[in-house]
């Protein structure tokens, strides 16, 4: 059951995918509509899971389950990464590649592929003050407080010099 992304519990489960490259309105018109039609008719073991998407920067989705009515299972996870593989296919468009970090700089959103990241970091692409996506985080309230962060607070800071990392 679809409800507005800003209306769903912000206890909601939350996954992130982030794309390979920025997709253009065209594309995310097809997105939305394929989410859509997903979201209405997800199901978990056959009762209706009220969840939400959103499309964020032009280069993630956001899926996100109240999981205080039902808790998604595997099958159902199963179900909405299969609805993303086949977007992705269908557009050319990799969700999956875990390997990409992505950064924010005033309103440019950039990736780095991680065996970049220390020729990157002293060619001054990045720093411990760049903001990067947390795509780890797990609930809508924490997509609100703690997906952009600085790199110096996330698991970035292993490549930065002592003296930068601090809170």
């Amino acid at each position: 059951m679809l409800v507005p992304f800003e209306k769903i519990n912000n206890t909601s489960r939350v996954w992130i995918y982030q794309a390979n490259r920025p997709f253009n309105l065209a594309e995310a018109d097809i997105i939305s509509r394929g989410l859509s039609a997903f979201t209405e008719s997800w199901l978990v073991h056959g009762s209706p899971m009220q969840a939400s998407f959103c499309l964020k920067y032009d280069q993630f989705i956001i899926l996100a389950a109240d999981e205080d009515l039902n808790a998604a299972s595997g099958c159902s996870i199963d179900d909405s990464v299969r609805t993303l593989r086949n977007l992705g296919a269908e557009l050319k468009i990799d969700f999956f590649d875990r390997t990409l970090v992505a950064f924010k700089k005033g309103e440019q959103i950039f990736t780095i592929p991680a065996p970049d990241l220390k020729t990157k970091l002293s060619d001054g692409t990045w720093d411990s003050d760049t903001l990067m996506f947390n795509n780890v985080v797990n609930t809508k309230e924490d997509l609100t407080q703690k997906w952009l962060i600085r790199a110096g607070a996330s698991w970035l800071k292993r490549y930065l010099p002592r003296q930068t990392v601090a809170g």
